[in-house]
């Protein structure tokens, strides 16, 4: 394989250089415990908190606001169990439909364990219904949780509009932004959300390592117990390096927000609409709804999702698919059922996902190699399109 065209950066993306760059002493040289009463190991707590400022700067928070986690999952997990642990006589939590499976999962599992959820709906165009929301907040609601930023679709929810209604009934709220920091501006001394979680590895930082947002004066509880790690909120030795780097990150993502508003954006957008001049029978999901920068989610119809992945793969060109194969069956992503999607469209969804290091050659790679694939598998397919 020639080439490597990374299209897929809604999944992870690359540690950018200069992270790596950052990161490269603290596994060789300065890898001391940064709890330490000696020097070499004490030393190195300075970086944690330089990477914390540099957080704390991209979402518009105090310093003390931020406590590093292990991933975007833990964030998730802790601020829910925190509202559930500091108000156990509420047994209600609210959340969406198309939540990542880190808080579905949760919320599944608590449901298991006699606790209410309600689940938010989505129109076709992946939007919210915020009357509804309204309606699912009572006074037993310990908790509402709401994402960002889709990651399959890339519809950004009204942010500001849930946490005022959320907030005038007097509950708490934490936004999942794993997919929409770096992406979109975040100020958190106009948005009134008590939790918001975020991964490292989402930002061009390294794998293994989140942070989680939480508000001054916010009641907490910490997921993980035994250490004084994090001012006593998240025990266990801190993962020096990993924190750094997403230190870096974070400052990297904030010089070039830019960039993702502009040349990202226009990347995406002249392939979206290439690839619908160029392929007919087809849609863009969410289309109509205000979407990250850098996503593209399309559906081609009459064909399957996973043999575009897999002929695109073979080109060097790298996407992922709305649905998944299990047992041998096709089943089509929760986040395309829910936005009701024609069955013969939803099977043929792929994501495609751009970074401020994709180029112009890159995009005008995929425009020339995409189309005849589709047209290919078309006159494959037993529904006779072309």
């Amino acid at each position: 394989m020639d080439r490597i065209v990374y299209l897929d950066n809604n999944a992870t993306t690359a540690v950018a250089p200069e992270v790596f760059e950052e990161m490269q002493p603290y596994f060789s040289e300065l890898y001391g415990n940064p709890s330490s009463l000696h020097s070499f190991g004490g030393n190195i707590a300075h970086k944690i908190e330089e990477a914390r400022a540099r957080l704390a700067a991209l979402l518009g928070a105090d310093e003390d606001e931020i406590i590093f986690t292990g991933c975007g999952t833990e964030s998730d997990a802790t601020a829910i169990h925190s509202a559930l642990t500091t108000f156990p006589d509420k047994r209600h939590i609210v959340t969406s439909v198309v939540e990542h499976p880190a808080v579905l999962g949760l919320c599944e599992h608590l449901e298991g364990a006699g606790y209410q959820v309600t689940y938010l709906s989505i129109d076709e165009q992946g939007r919210l219904d915020l009357g509804e929301l309204a309606e699912a907040v009572t006074d037993d609601t310990a908790i509402v949780s709401i994402m960002h930023a889709n990651n399959e679709s890339g519809v950004v929810f009204p942010l500001d509009d849930i946490a005022q209604i959320v907030k005038e009934r007097g509950c708490l709220l934490h936004t999942d932004a794993v997919q929409s920091v770096g992406k979109l501006p975040l100020d958190m001394t106009d948005t009134p959300v008590d939790f918001l979680s975020l991964s490292g590895h989402k930002l061009h930082g390294p794998k293994g390592v989140g942070a989680l947002f939480v508000r001054r004066g916010t009641a907490y509880a910490p997921l993980l117990l035994g250490g004084h790690q994090e001012d006593n909120r998240r025990a266990g030795t801190e993962n020096v390096a990993s924190i750094v780097g997403l230190g870096k990150a974070a400052q990297l993502a904030a010089q070039n927000m830019e960039q993702e508003q502009t040349r990202v954006r226009a990347m995406r957008d002249r392939l979206q609409e290439e690839l619908l001049a160029r392929c007919p029978d087809t849609i863009v999901n969410g289309a109509d709804s205000p979407r990250l920068p850098n996503t593209l989610n399309i559906s081609f119809g009459y064909i399957e999702g996973e043999s575009i992945t897999l002929m695109l793969d073979e080109l060097g060109i790298c996407v992922s698919t709305g649905s998944a194969c299990s047992s041998g069956s096709l089943e089509v992503s929760h986040v395309i059922q829910r936005m009701k999607v024609p069955e013969m469209f939803a099977h043929g969804s792929i994501r495609i996902s751009l970074s401020r290091y994709n180029t112009e050659q890159e995009i005008d790679y995929v425009i020339e190699q995409l189309p005849p694939i589709v047209a290919r598998l078309r006159q494959m397919s037993p529904y006779g399109r072309e």
